[in-house]
């Protein structure tokens, strides 16, 4: 293990503790799993954020027998108490809030060492480090999860180019999680890490969002719920199309920026915002970033124009500009809802994280061929169902002449 500080896992177990409560659908997987251990002698290595919800799957798993080790899948969003009460209950944890590159992908390999049977990757680095780096661990592999859009693209470019040895089942993908974690969790988590950083007004601000995808979506619903005037920016026309339907004026960067109060960017791409917006922000414009890694902003680009720089808060840092513009950047430009805040909420990550663990369990079996794959429809109807009990919400129920009527084709007009 390397953590920060052991001491703090008393306060660790507690906010685990506190995020189990919203959790009901993991609760009712780790109940269903005391009996059946489905991951018993399975060796599984995680990359995610070390998060009090990541606890709660981590402990759901080693419930179903799994032997588990986790790193961190963003050096900013590790919750050091957290890494402690997972060590002090047993999970290995390779996780400092804060950690150099270096340490980073360090951690990374150590991750590896326990020569895993199961990968769960928030952003493809532990796949992509296996294959680059540890091949040799590629024919003990019976799969892994991946829980974010960045890194089933960059798994999706490996299966293209024929060099994914395993396969890979693409949790973001399943509805389970982006409709509900991608948009509900990072609007909401977003906002709170801007909010949290700033201590600014939403109310009559223009808010700029960079990408229309289900994390842009939720993004722009709260933005404009908190009373902001929503700008988004795209490049795909569908979405602009929604967009526009969904009540926001959308524009290219070039012009939104000149317009913003507010800049954030969830697209999953590089240098969304380069100089040419950079230069024509107004004076004391606020920039974030929502996407995994730390590329959707031209930091390099916006470093080459800044002549002084001075942190204000713990996420925040004025940006003196050669022109003599002062922008604000959050979070070093990193995942903002993770860096300047906590994340998801529990209530939201409980459906995510049951699909992952369900999914994982799938895996074990070995029965899928390599290549990037969905998550099966029948493991997120369980999911809902099991979330919907939950939550008192009962369902109606198809008659028997009703489901004739759907599966015929002579009843019509």
């Amino acid at each position: 293990m390397d953590i920060s500080d052991i001491h703090l896992a008393p306060q660790g177990d507690s906010k685990i503790a506190w995020a189990q409560r919203a959790m009901p659908v993991l609760r009712a997987v780790a109940e269903r799993w005391q009996g059946s251990r489905p991951l018993a002698g399975l060796r599984i290595s995680a990359c995610m954020h070390v998060t009090a919800e990541t606890a709660v799957l981590m402990r759901t798993l080693a419930v179903g027998g799994a032997q588990v080790r986790l790193c961190a899948s963003n050096p900013l969003s590790t919750q050091d108490d957290v890494a402690a009460g997972l060590v002090a209950g047993g999970i290995p944890v390779l996780a400092i809030a804060g950690e150099d590159r270096a340490t980073y992908f360090r951690h990374l390999s150590q991750a590896l060492e326990h020569r895993p049977q199961l990968l769960m990757d928030d952003g493809a680095d532990l796949t992509t480090l296996v294959h680059t780096e540890h091949p040799e661990l590629g024919a003990e592999l019976r799969g892994g999860t991946e829980e974010t859009t960045t890194g089933v693209t960059r798994l999706r470019s490996m299966a293209a180019d024929g060099v994914l040895r395993f396969p890979m089942v693409a949790v973001n993908d399943a509805d389970t999680k982006h409709l509900f974690d991608n948009r509900y969790g990072t609007g909401q988590s977003t906002i709170d890490g801007i909010l949290r950083a700033t201590n600014r007004l939403l109310a009559g601000a223009c808010f700029v969002v960079c990408g229309y995808g289900w994390c842009g979506r939720g993004l722009a619903a709260r933005a404009a719920g908190m009373g902001a005037r929503v700008i988004v920016t795209e490049v795909d026309p569908v979405r602009a199309l929604e967009a526009v339907m969904d009540g926001y004026a959308v524009m290219p960067i070039e012009r939104a920026a000149e317009l913003g109060d507010f800049f954030c960017t969830v697209t999953g791409n590089e240098h969304v915002i380069g100089p040419a917006a950079f230069a024509r922000m107004k004076d004391g414009a606020v920039i974030a970033n929502a996407g995994h890694f730390d590329v959707e902003l031209d930091l390099e680009g916006l470093a080459a124009e800044t002549s002084a720089r001075r942190r204000i808060r713990p996420s925040l840092e004025e940006l003196e500009l050669t022109s003599g513009k002062r922008l604000y950047l959050l979070a070093e430009g990193r995942l903002v809802n993770l860096a300047a805040a906590e994340g998801h909420p529990a209530d939201v990550m409980d459906l995510s994280f049951a699909t992952q663990a369900l999914t994982v369990a799938q895996l074990g079996r070995g029965e899928l061929a390599a290549g990037v794959h969905r998550v099966p429809t029948e493991i997120d109807a369980e999911v809902a169902r099991l979330k919907l009990a939950a939550m008192g919400v009962e369902l109606d129920r198809l008659s028997d002449a009703q489901q004739r009527y759907l599966g015929g084709w002579r009843t019509g007009t």
